[in-house]
């Protein structure tokens, strides 16, 4: 079962976390690793964030990064900015979306959590967002291996 790591990096830290993924080694940093998903399912989550903060449409596609790694893949800016939102973003009488993203994320096929732990990764993964939007030269990475 593989396994997707995202974490907050400039590019060249992102590069040196990868290869050190690659290899097997330990890496320190914040980062949420989620057993059991890849890069497609980070991007469903994408897509079910910009739909729930009124911003479908924007591409939440993952592109690679660097040639040297076909693993490590950056996370576009509106993917970036829809997750940050759903920290914050009320919808008129009903409160927050993020509850409501973690139980569609979890419902997807073939997810291999509930939505209990889906809005713990959903959360995680706001937070990691929301860093990168107060820091420079940062971008969101996700780093993806079938074991």
């Amino acid at each position: 079962m593989g396994f997707a790591e995202i974490f907050v990096a400039t590019h060249d830290e992102a590069l040196k976390r990868a290869a050190a993924l690659e290899k097997g080694s330990d890496v320190s940093g914040a980062a949420v690793r989620i057993p059991g998903i890849s890069d497609f399912e980070v991007e469903q989550l994408g897509d079910l964030a910009g739909t729930a903060v009124h911003a479908g449409g924007a591409d939440y596609e993952l592109a690679l990064v660097d040639v040297t790694s076909d693993a490590l893949l950056g996370v576009p800016e509106a993917m970036v900015r829809a997750l940050s939102e759903l920290l914050s973003y009320e919808t008129e009488g009903e409160g927050s979306v993020l509850d409501d993203v973690a139980e569609r994320w979890a419902a997807q096929e073939d997810m291999p959590f509930d939505a209990q732990q889906s809005r713990l990764y959903v959360q995680q993964l706001a937070a990691l967002a929301s860093d990168v939007e107060k820091a420079e030269r940062t971008g969101l990475y996700v780093w993806s291996a079938e074991q």
